[in-house]
């Protein structure tokens, strides 16, 4: 039979394997947050410290769900996904993570950007201008093509359901979305951590 319409291996996918990783995903980050930056550093006199922390941690978890998000894309692509119910509800934490991120990011740019002079932007854009120009600002907008990406896979996923697994054009968008929203992921999240070894907020 074929793996797209084998009964058994669509009962297979279950929301409580998600919510496995997920809750291993959060529990990772936050002992790699405390063992980087612990709550002296994280409520110190860094006044970007607790808005850096969350970031970094929602982009963190980004990074990993994108990652099993990219794999069951591209088996969406080829036509042997298995666990299409599983993809359904990941698709939709990468949103969400995709959401907190931007959302801390944007919460932690008002220290980046202070116009004081001892602002990573201030002493960027006087001794090392195309850091900002090139790293920062490309990290900065580049990253918010993943909030939309990955909604419009969700809302794919979830308006035609498996119906996208009869309609090649369907799992081709999809699985297209996906990817691109992974690139965005990996390129704001490279440069994101650039950003924080030269000058941390």
């Amino acid at each position: 039979m074929d793996a797209f319409h084998d009964p058994h291996e669509m009962r297979e996918a279950s929301t409580a394997s998600l919510v496995a990783v997920v809750a291993v995903l959060i529990g990772t980050a936050m002992a790699f947050t405390l063992a980087t930056a612990p709550f002296t550093k994280l409520l110190g006199a860094g006044a970007g410290a607790v808005p850096s922390a969350f970031h970094g941690m929602m982009a963190f978890l980004y990074l990993f769900v994108g990652t099993i998000g990219l794999y069951l894309g591209w088996r969406l692509l080829v036509g042997r996904i298995h666990a299409f119910a599983d993809l359904q509800l990941l698709s939709v934490v990468a949103a969400t993570f995709s959401f907190l991120a931007i959302i801390a990011g944007n919460w932690l740019y008002i220290y980046y950007r202070a116009p004081i002079p001892e602002s990573p932007r201030s002493v960027f854009v006087k001794t090392m201008p195309e850091v900002h120009a090139i790293f920062f600002e490309f990290k900065e907008f580049g990253a918010l093509f993943t909030l939309p990406l990955t909604v419009c896979a969700a809302f794919i996923l979830w308006r035609y359901g498996g119906q996208i697994l009869d309609r090649p054009w369907l799992r081709y968008s999809v699985a297209v979305l996906m990817g691109l929203a992974f690139f965005y992921l990996v390129v704001a999240f490279g440069l994101g951590a650039a950003v924080t070894k030269l000058r941390p907020a």
